[in-house]
């Protein structure tokens, strides 16, 4: 009867890399944010990642999980992986009769790890505070390479978004509800089986993101723990450099049950800084009447299992981000 009484249904968020693609989709259904579908799939070892193999893995992978995964619609969210998106940090240019877009491509060209062509380069950009601009560029070729692949998949591209905003917006939902996380400034760490992705926020304003190449299938070496504590501290020495009046507060692990408690509490406690475990998968509530593949490599498994919460070793940060976002 009441507009505001009815559900919300999310796009489907898919968090798709070099070694695994997720799919969840959410539901606001009035009194707060339930999951209606989630399922996963692994990349086969004898394939490799970014070639046109992979890419029909992706196609083939993509159908068969939404076909199977009780997801609603065709609508997607999805985002390029982080280690195809170039990140800087800029001083908001003064545009003059130029577009904001040419004059931040000149500022970053030099620095661009791919052929630095204007035609070729897709940018977004976000003001951050007192004048800074976060700036995310990828070459326009991957992202038709992951266009094509929801467009034979069968999917509409609601929108292609970037992990750091689906990384904020994980947060700010589920871990940034209290008065004061309005304005806190946080550092999130997601790590991932490749990378460690860093994200500092104030709530869902972003301020700062970097993507290491150190993730967990590194961390069994204490000397790339060591490496990993190096490249965060690093991080929080170039924010402080961005914005040095701004000082964070605490970090949020995003990455749940995927990545061990200890090491986060070491990293924690090697950063000198007070820290909380994210797991969205908990703070999530769970339809009854639907089914989550809760984190099996998906081999012709059986969808339907009900969700394991005990048992599930995937990060789904960024898949509820984007079907968020």
């Amino acid at each position: 009867m009441f507009g505001f009484l009815k559900n919300h249904l999310f796009a489907i968020g898919v968090d798709i890399g070099d070694d695994s693609l997720k799919l969840a989709q959410l539901v606001n259904n009035g009194k707060g944010v339930s999951l209606v579908a989630g399922m996963s799939g692994n990349r086969p070892e004898d394939i490799k990642p970014a070639t046109a193999a992979w890419q029909k893995w992706a196609i083939e992978t993509v159908q068969e999980l939404t076909a199977n995964g009780n997801f609603r619609g065709r609508e997607v969210i999805a985002a390029i992986p982080a280690s195809d998106v170039f990140i800087d940090h800029i001083k908001m240019p003064k545009t003059g009769d130029g577009k904001p877009e040419d004059i931040i491509f000149s500022k970053i060209r030099q620095r661009l790890p791919f052929e630095p062509v204007k035609e070729n380069t897709m940018i977004k950009f976000v003001a951050t505070e007192d004048d800074n601009v976060l700036v995310m560029a990828t070459e326009r070729k991957v992202i038709d390479r992951h266009l094509a692949i929801y467009e034979q998949a069968d999917l509409k591209i609601k929108s292609i978004n970037v992990w750091p905003v689906a990384l904020a917006s994980c947060y700010a939902t589920f871990f940034g509800r209290r008065k004061s996380d309005l304005t806190a400034v946080v550092m999130l760490i997601d790590i991932d089986p490749n990378c460690t992705n860093v994200v500092i926020s104030r709530h869902r304003n972003l301020l700062f993101a970097r993507s290491i190449s150190i993730g967990t299938k590194h961390l069994a070496d204490e000397n790339m723990v060591t490496r990993l504590i190096l490249e965060l501290t690093s991080c929080r020495r170039q924010f402080s450099l961005v914005l040095p009046n701004a000082k964070i507060e605490r970090l949020i692990f995003l990455s749940g049950r995927a990545v061990n408690r200890d090491l986060c509490a070491s990293i924690a406690k090697q950063l000198e800084m007070p820290a909380q475990i994210g797991d969205c998968l908990t703070a999530v509530e769970i339809d009854g009447s639907q089914h989550f593949d809760g984190g099996a490599e998906h081999n012709g498994a059986h969808p339907g299992t009900p969700i394991d919460r005990r048992n599930c070793n995937i990060n789904w940060a960024t898949a509820f981000g984007l079907s968020l976002s």
